[in-house]
C-alpha cells in the first residue's frame, strides 16, 4: 500500500486531481488530568433490589451486560473461556438469553468489577439455576449458601474440576478481560 502512495504522489492519480493527498485527521480530544482529590473512590453500582431490564450481551458462563452495566450471575460458578467447557458454557448461556428481555435484580456486591445480580428469563426462571441444571456451572456455596447445590447434576463437580478448585482456593481469581 505504501508504494501506490509514493507513486500516486509522483506521478498524479489517473483522474487528473493531482497528486495523492491523505484527508486531514479529525482532531482527537484533549486529554484532561484530574487531581487526585476529585476522582471518585468507588465506581458507582447499582442499589441493592434495584432492578435492571434489557437484552443482554454474554461475556462468559456467569456474566452478562445489559444496558453497559456488566453483571456477575449471583452463586454460581461458571469455567472461564480459556479454560475446558468454557466456550460451552458461554455459548449455553446465549442460547438462553437469546432474545429475551433479561430482569437483573441485584443484591448490591461488586465482584471484579461487576455488580453482582440474579437474573431471570421473561418466564420467571433464574439463569443461575439454568446453568447448573443443564450442567455448565456449579454452585458457589461461599456467595449462594447452596441454593443451587441441589441443581447439579452428580458428575458435574468432576468435570467443571478447575472451578472447584477455585472455590477451594487452589487456584488464582481469573483475570477479566475489558
Amino acid at each position: 500500500m505504501g508504494l501506490l502512495r509514493l507513486l500516486l504522489s509522483l506521478f498524479g492519480s489517473s483522474r487528473g486531481r493531482g497528486p495523492y493527498r491523505r484527508p486531514p485527521r479529525p482532531s482527537r480530544p484533549q486529554r484532561v488530568v484530574v487531581p487526585p482529590s476529585s476522582v471518585p473512590v468507588s465506581v458507582p453500582h447499582p442499589q441493592p433490589e434495584a432492578a435492571l431490564v434489557g437484552h443482554c450481551w454474554v461475556i462468559d458462563g456467569d456474566t452478562i451486560e445489559i444496558a453497559g452495566t456488566r453483571i456477575r450471575l449471583a452463586g454460581i460458578d461458571a469455567p472461564e473461556l480459556d479454560q475446558p467447557y468454557g466456550k460451552n458454557a458461554k455459548w449455553t448461556l446465549v442460547k438462553l438469553c437469546k432474545g429475551a428481555q433479561i430482569r437483573a435484580v441485584f443484591s448490591g456486591d461488586v465482584s471484579h468489577d461487576r455488580t453482582v445480580a440474579t437474573c431471570y428469563l421473561p418466564d420467571g426462571r433464574d439463569l443461575s439455576a439454568e446453568m447448573v441444571r443443564l450442567g455448565v456451572a456449579i454452585d458457589w456455596p461461599k456467595f449462594s449458601k447452596g441454593k443451587y447445590r441441589h441443581l447439579e447434576p452428580a458428575w458435574v463437580r468432576d468435570t467443571l474440576w478447575r472451578c472447584v478448585d477455585r472455590q477451594e482456593g487452589r487456584m488464582p481469581p481469573p483475570t477479566m478481560p475489558h
